[in-house]
């Protein structure tokens, strides 16, 4: 104690200098927090009015341990937690008024920061404790990890003085980002695949991110995919580090424990798979044999493992890394195999390429034999006819007549847990990438939601159905929400909506999203389009389509609306109505074929001149949202047409919110809007967003006395609970502006933002 009131002393004489010096309490607080080693268990004894005054001078790591001591007390460390953050990182974390969990942020980004070398724990002395590990002590509270640029951090995550800290994020990891990432050498990629393998297969990591890689590196792209897909192939990985991962170890331990009891119980003690006194020449020359004689002796006896004679021997790798986890069914029917002799060949295990070429080759097979069953319905399975260049031959997947070299069949590879997220952004995707993606997607069962984004698919795009059409067939496979999103289109938005629910009819959310026409319409897929195809009846809920200036193409979307019958949420951007016709078949279409749709949003379609279509829609007694986002509603319209849309609304109880973004409203359509909620209006409105309607401060103000005065005569009774108010001319007076928003802020919450018009109005214009 006495050396660390030694060690106040600097501290007291800067606080003195400054003209606050410490108290009495606040020099015993700082004595006792520099002596918690010996102290520990009498201060978690403290009273908690005497605890509390402690809790700030204690550094993170007692403080992180003293947690559950302080809620037992009635006392929150939030605030010191809180406090830690400004003092430390300085900087103002996004969406900070909703962090309710101070701690974990702190711990989380700490860990982060010191594994990245972007924060020295000396540099506060609360942020260093010579008892503990920075790493150590923060990895139980990381659920999100970005590796970035040259996989920073990854070896150190790696070595074995760090063993306890990857244990701890394998515990608690649930989202893994990649972010600009750069080529990388053997050794790091050796690295990156240990840590995926413990984080993935053994941890609980259930997304996958990787974004801003706009020339990725395919050994390293494909490393990433098929790992968290559940395959990998260990190779020189664990030849180099001498020894099987120890989680595999103790599985396998238990796994061939289990073998033993079921085989003696089958009287065949030879099924263990966990024995190392065979010879190599027995292992290879029997694999066969006894792979049938546990397919017919128990469905529970682990298959036996046909490995390639370049690989090592069972007792210097380890029965975990010779079999699947999983057990595949063998495909009935014709299958497309290359020579027996070619999956014996020698091979380089660092091969990724050829490796996730060949590891669905079961799966395809299981799909190949239904589609080769009835030719005539395979072709129209998605709407489509491939031509012979959209076919994958052998030599497309790595096969050659003469042999393969690098290739490795399904069974000589290791199949762990697989992630069930993956999220791909501003990532070029090539055709062999594509094809590589299609094949691990087309086994690839617990994933549930799948988002391509900026990739630059092009007609790869057909590489990626192909998995999907495959997966579908897969009964245990759980995706429901598939996100496509590019700059160029290969073929018209609805048609690959066609295509993707032909493929997939089980998806619950579909988006497909492209900002412009391919350019060179040689390139757009023309002639295989069948508008003959049906669609198979799909589980779709939600549906986006964002049109690159196109065609609404009601005659292909009708076939999609009839066949999603569960379908809540649409949503139609940017798309181009040729005539009041069309527009009257969507109506009733949504009307007879989508009896359950809550919720419509159209965004920039030029509805001006549909004022019917548009009063039938706010009609509608089961929409509870409509959004009319950019569609110039009010740009010719009449004073009858907004009086119309008020008397409406004021009728409809099923409307909740009402979204005009967009719309030339202005100040006296707004003022107008305010008789929705008057007196004698049954209006259910919740939400009204006007954001974007050139709508001034004093009009504003108007608009909130108009309702103060209608919420009067109903007697304070009113639903209407959100309004929206972005980028509105409010700073041309600041004053009123206040004012508006001070009553509004009394009667609902109120969202809205400091706009500067002036410089924002041309830009504003062009878009109107």
């Amino acid at each position: 104690v006495r050396a660390a009131g030694a060690a106040m002393e600097p501290r007291a004489e800067r606080e003195a200098a400054a003209g606050s010096p410490p108290s009495l309490f606040e020099l015993s607080g700082a004595v006792v927090s520099s002596a918690m080693g010996t102290l520990e268990r009498e201060v978690w004894a403290l009273p908690g009015q005497i605890l509390q005054g402690i809790l700030p001078f204690l550094n993170i790591y007692y403080l992180e341990r003293i947690e559950e001591t302080a809620v037992k007390k009635g006392l929150s460390t939030q605030p010191i937690w809180h406090k830690l953050w400004n003092d430390v990182m300085k900087i103002r974390p996004p969406k900070s008024e909703n962090i309710k969990n101070w701690r974990k942020k702190f711990l989380e980004t700490f860990f982060s920061n010191v594994l990245h070398g972007v924060l020295d724990v000396s540099s506060d002395p609360r942020l260093s404790d010579r008892r503990f590990s920075p790493l150590l002590h923060s990895s139980r509270h990381v659920t999100q990890l970005t590796i970035c640029n040259m996989l920073q951090g990854v070896a150190e995550l790696t070595a074995e003085r760090n063993q306890r800290v990857l244990e701890n994020l394998a515990g608690s990891l649930r989202t893994l980002k990649f972010r600009h990432l750069l080529t990388s050498d053997l050794s790091i990629r050796q690295s990156l695949s240990l840590l995926l393998h413990h984080l993935i297969h053994h941890g609980a990591v259930s997304q996958v991110s990787m974004c801003s890689w706009p020339v990725p590196d395919k050994v390293l792209l494909v490393l990433i995919l098929s790992m968290s897909a559940g395959f990998w192939h260990p190779g020189k990985t664990l030849m180099h580090q001498g020894s099987p991962c120890s989680l595999c170890r103790e599985e396998s331990d238990a796994q061939g424990l289990l073998t033993q009891e079921n085989g003696a119980l089958l009287g065949s003690n030879q099924l263990c798979c966990g024995s190392t006194k065979q010879s190599e020449t027995s292992q290879w020359g029997d694999s066969e044999s006894r792979s049938k004689k546990v397919q017919t002796a128990s469905a529970i006896a682990p298959q036996e493992a046909e490995s390639s004679p370049s690989l090592p021997k069972r007792s210097s790798v380890g029965p975990a890394f010779q079999k699947p986890y999983r057990r595949f069914k063998t495909a009935v029917g014709r299958k497309r195999r290359c020579p027996r002799r070619n999956r014996r060949a020698r091979a380089d295990p660092e091969d990724l390429y050829d490796f996730v070429f060949a590891v669905a080759r079961e799966e395809e097979e299981t799909a190949e034999s239904l589609y080769e069953s009835n030719a005539q319905e395979r072709e129209s399975i998605d709407g489509w006819a491939p031509s012979p260049a959209d076919t994958p031959s052998c030599e497309d997947v790595g096969c050659t007549e003469g042999g393969s070299v690098g290739i490795f069949p399904l069974k000589a590879a290791c199949r762990f847990r697989s992630v069930s997220t993956l999220e791909l952004f501003s990532i070029p995707l090539t055709a062999d990438t594509c094809w590589a993606l299609g094949n691990l997607l087309s086994s690839w069962v617990s994933l549930e939601k799948l988002v391509l984004s900026y990739n630059g698919l092009g007609a790869n795009i057909f590489c990626i159905l192909s998995g999907l059409r495959a997966l579908s067939h897969r009964r245990d496979c759980s995706l429901h929400v598939v996100r496509v999103s590019d700059v160029f289109s290969h073929i018209p938005s609805v048609e690959l909506v066609w295509s993707i629910l032909t493929a997939f009819p089980r998806l619950h959310t579909l988006s497909v999203s492209f900002d412009l026409k391919n350019q060179l319409e040689g390139n757009r897929r023309e002639g295989h389009w069948s508008s003959e195809a049906e669609i198979p009846e799909s589980r779709l809920e939600q549906l986006e389509i964002r049109f690159p200036r196109e065609p609404l193409q009601t005659c292909l979307l009708l076939p999609v609306l009839k066949a999603s019958r569960s379908l809540q949420q649409l949503s139609l951007d940017s798309a181009t109505i040729s005539c009041p016709l069309e527009f009257g078949l969507l109506l009733q279409a949504l009307k007879e074929c989508n009896p359950g749709l809550k919720r419509l949003s159209f965004h920039d379609v030029n509805l001006a001149d549909y004022q019917k279509e548009v009063l039938l829609l706010l009609q509608d007694p089961v929409l509870q949202e409509i959004t009319f986002s950019f569609c110039r509603l009010f740009e010719s319209c009449t004073t009858e047409f907004l009086s119309d849309i008020i008397q409406i609304v004021k009728r409809n109880s099923t409307l909740k919110s009402l979204k005009l973004p967009g719309n030339r409203l202005g100040n006296h359509r707004l003022v107008a809007l305010a008789d929705i909620f008057s007196e004698d209006s049954s209006s259910s409105i919740c939400q009204l967003d006007v954001s974007s309607n050139c709508i001034k401060p004093d009009g504003l103000l108007e608009f909130a006395k108009k309702l103060e005065s209608h919420i009067l005569q109903r007697g304070g009774q009113i639903k209407f609970t959100h309004l929206r108010l972005f980028q509105n001319w409010l700073d041309q007076d600041a004053a009123t502006a206040q004012e508006a928003l001070r009553r509004l802020r009394a009667v609902c919450s109120v969202v809205s933002n400091t706009w500067d018009s002036s410089q924002a109005f041309a830009d504003y214009i062009s878009v109107m």
